[in-house]
């Protein structure tokens, strides 16, 4: 390890020791974990041998008598509850295609694939033996979770020490990890190791893995990963043997020793993160790129498409940062890998699988959208089960703002227009459900897949049509620097957006989030009064919203009437540079009526506009607008 990277990682270290002090609060604690893993990997069999040695920080106020870990490879075997529930949801029907068929709510990745598996193609982690404190502890597996009875309990504000033993067969490539990917990679390592299972305000969150998002315990990581010496591997993590490796890591201008034999040992360490991947094969093409102060790793098979599209995406990443980093908040690592490999994109602390055999927008755009969870994913950490629409939603506005400002040939268009459709067709279907359900108990994948991703983003462009966009966007700047590596959930996430705009959110949020109430306003009337002209607005849906109403007379000019709603207790900047705006009384959310007095004749008017924007997640704008 080179001092430069010796310092940034007790520098981040550091940085998570004295947090994790400021955090000793009994509101706001979080646990610690330090892994130190040892795997050898007999690549012929697709089988590994692990040892795992887990200092366990209890930081909580609570005794715990019980502690879990994830088993998740354990979902890949014919009959789990990852194989039942795919097979279940894809009886449903969610709609019609082109040819009037049937439309299932399959995940196609996933069907009935795992049913299928024979006993060499399964996935398993296999207990071995498991230690606290060197004592051996009475355990049991309830499929993708391990249940563990402490002979003695852990205590508030200390440390267990744990010891396990596994084996483990790499299931065939279906959803996330796995071997032998649709694209040719031998071998994409997600969820490859027994991972404690997070402990946080609310209990135990010991969530078997059926289908979707993960929650991971702050910590460090020191792995070993040996494997036949033909592999080249990327993942999280720094690594710390180099100039033994060689594949591209090593320093310009070092001669690569490698020891002799078969294999090579593989060491990196990772400091604070709450995860672990690593992805292997003998023909993964590596580039690296230096990108303010970070390294950019990307490992992808070559061939005709991707060796052109790949070196375009290295040169892309970094103006993409640029717009990141001005608009997000640094990336505060010192490596980042971009692997090609997994079942479509799927990010973890420092590196993401993608597949890249695509054409360069769909390569770019999986790039960027599997990056930017690094913010929203691998920073914010909040629980993914609970909050998919904070990691997904915020992850898709940030990487539709991020291509469409980064991309010439979008600049100008709306990124969000997508997001808005998608959110729309969710909302006017049978199978909306709250944003709080948790993600793996929607009826549908197709209600999950909107709600986390479309009506996510639109959750946060539409808060820059409440509080103002600049407030949206500088409040996402505190956002990350107050509750990045601190596991915020939406209730953090809102008071810094009121701390920031001066205007009261509770509203927004049990609407948008915990209802599926819909926005509908329209124009219902129009009448002269004698020089002035009365506009009566109604409001149809039953989520309430502050109201732009831009009024236009026949030469041209704009009056911008602002319509506060009552309970916001405030009011957002003027958006509309050079447009004079009116501040009305505000609109109380029981009157299903508002009445807006125009200082223009009715004669003179060109046309009436309910939020010109196009903001405002208006259900029917059909009624939006009326001419003069």
């Amino acid at each position: 390890m080179n001092n430069r990277v010796l310092g940034s990682c007790l520098a981040i270290t550091m940085m998570a020791g004295s947090w994790l002090q400021l955090q000793a609060q009994s509101d706001r604690w979080q646990q610690r974990v330090k892994y130190t893993m040892d795997v050898k990997v007999d690549a012929p069999a697709n089988q590994f041998s692990g040892k795992q040695h887990l200092e366990y920080y209890n930081n909580s106020p609570d005794t715990l008598k019980k502690v879990f870990y994830h088993l998740y490879w354990n979902a890949f075997q014919p009959n789990s509850m990852m194989d039942v529930r795919s097979r279940e949801l894809g009886k449903i029907v969610i709609g019609k295609d082109k040819k009037g068929n049937n439309r299932l709510d399959w995940d196609n990745r996933v069907r009935d694939r795992i049913s299928k598996l024979q006993p060499d193609e399964i996935g398993y982690q296999k207990i071995r033996s498991l230690k606290r404190d060197g004592k051996p502890q009475e355990f049991k597996v309830v499929e993708t979770i391990l249940e563990v009875v402490l002979d003695k309990p852990v205590l508030p504000n200390s440390k267990a020490v744990f010891d396990l033993e596994f084996d483990a067969q790499v299931p065939v490539q279906i959803r996330r990890s796995g071997r032998n990917s649709t694209e040719g990679v031998d071998y994409s390592m997600a969820q490859w190791y027994p991972k404690m299972c997070e402990y946080d305000y609310e209990g135990w969150h010991a969530t078997p893995y059926i289908a979707r998002e993960f929650y991971g315990v702050w910590g460090d990581y020191d792995v070993k990963i040996t494997i036949d010496k033909k592999y080249v591997l990327g993942g999280t993590g720094y690594l710390q043997n180099p100039n033994q490796i060689g594949h591209g890591y090593e320093a310009p201008g070092t001669v690569v020793n490698r020891p002799a034999g078969n294999n090579l040992t593989w060491h990196f360490i990772a400091p604070n993160v709450h995860d672990f991947m690593w992805a292997a094969d003998p023909d993964y093409k590596h580039i690296s790129r230096k990108i303010d102060g970070f390294t950019a790793h990307f490992l992808y098979l070559e061939n005709e498409t991707t060796r052109t599209t790949w070196p375009q995406l290295v040169n892309m990443i970094p103006k993409a940062y640029e717009y990141i980093k001005a608009h997000y908040g640094p990336y505060p690592y010192q490596q980042f890998s971009f692997i090609q490999g997994g079942d479509g994109g799927m990010e973890y602390p420092m590196s993401t699988l993608i597949m890249g055999n695509g054409k360069m927008d769909g390569l770019y755009g999986v790039a960027i959208h599997e990056w930017m969870h690094s913010w929203y994913q691998g920073m914010m950490a909040t629980n993914e089960s609970l909050y998919p629409w904070m990691d997904e939603g915020f992850t898709t506005f940030a990487q539709d703002n991020t291509i469409y400002n980064t991309v010439d040939s979008l600049k100008g268009l709306n990124p969000h227009e997508g997001s808005y459709a998608g959110y729309f067709a969710l909302a006017k279907s049978p199978f909306e459900e709250p944003a709080t359900t948790h993600s793996d108990h929607y009826n549908t994948n197709f209600g999950y897949s909107v709600t986390a991703y479309s009506k996510g983003a639109v959750f946060l462009e539409q808060l820059g049509y409440v509080i103002g966009a600049e407030n949206r966007d500088n409040g996402l700047l505190r956002y990350y620097k107050e509750w990045r590596f601190k596991h915020p959930n939406v209730n953090d996430f809102i008071r810094v957006m009121e701390k920031q705009s001066g205007i009261e959110l509770d509203w927004y949020k049990q609407y948008f989030i915990n209802s599926t109430k819909h926005i509908d306003y329209g124009i219902d009337s129009v009448y002269a009064n004698g020089n002035k002209t009365v506009v009566r607005l109604r409001r149809i849906g039953y989520m309430p919203m502050p109201v732009d109403f831009m009024v236009t007379d026949k030469n041209g000019n704009k009056v911008l009437h602002y319509i506060p709603l009552s309970i916001m207790f405030g009011e957002k900047p003027n958006e509309y540079t050079g447009v004079k705006r009116v501040v009305e009384n505000a609109w109380y959310w029981t009157n299903p009526t508002y009445e807006v007095e125009v200082n223009v004749p009715l004669a003179d008017i060109r046309e009436l506009e309910i939020d010109p924007s196009e903001r405002m997640a208006d259900m029917d704008r059909s009624n939006n607008k009326a001419k003069g």
